[in-house]
């Protein structure tokens, strides 16, 4: 039987237990990335968003070079911790996705539309968080683990450096990927009545 979306949403989980066992082809998760993104909406279809994708050596690197950046900032009393999530959680992954925003675009908007400026840097927060929860549900839907990482502002000028990332691409998010090597622990939501309210029905 096909799984629903609300299946594939409760299937969705933040894992921390990654590896690289992960039979899909690199080349198909390419695709899916690209694909799922694509289908991804915007305000005034901007297409903001851009994504970098990072396999073997490049996915080390970039943990690595969180680990020398974080070295500087952590305290060395909790730097072991750190290190072990970084290690752990998200270099030992079979890769990572990167997400941007390309600020050049969001200019453009705003000089075209001045009635809405303020809000477009706002819209495109929006559109980056749907394209990241878009390609999580759909890695998700094959059976590949993520969680979604901030190491911005920290890490965006050597990440630019190391790959040529282009000065109006902006980076938002981190997501490391791989085969599931623990699940994912329960869930606890709040209750309905502080987060919902219905009228007319």
């Amino acid at each position: 039987m096909s799984q629903t979306f609300y299946d594939l949403q409760k299937q969705r989980r933040s894992i921390y237990a990654l590896g690289k066992n992960v039979q899909l082809e690199k080349t198909a998760i390419v695709e899916l990335i690209k694909n799922t993104v694509k289908e991804a909406p915007s305000a005034f279809n901007s297409q903001t968003s851009r994504v970098v994708v990072l396999f073997g050596e490049a996915h080390e690197k970039l943990w690595n070079t969180t680990l020398d950046i974080l070295r500087n900032v952590v305290p060395a009393d909790a730097f072991a911790n750190t290190e072990q999530k970084i290690n752990g959680a998200f270099k030992a992954g079979f890769g990572t996705v990167l997400f941007f925003e390309e600020q050049e675009t969001i200019k453009n908007l705003q000089n075209q539309f001045p009635p809405y400026a303020e809000n477009f840097p706002i819209w495109s927060e929006q559109a980056s968080g749907i394209a990241q929860y878009a390609v999580w549900v759909a890695l998700a839907e094959k059976g590949i683990g993520a969680s979604i990482q901030h190491y911005n502002p920290l890490i965006d000028e050597v990440v630019a450096q190391q790959w040529g990332i282009p000065s109006s691409w902006k980076l938002r998010a981190q997501m490391p990927f791989g085969s599931i090597e623990a699940a994912a622990g329960q869930k606890e939501y709040l209750n309905d009545e502080e987060r919902f309210k219905v009228f007319g029905a």
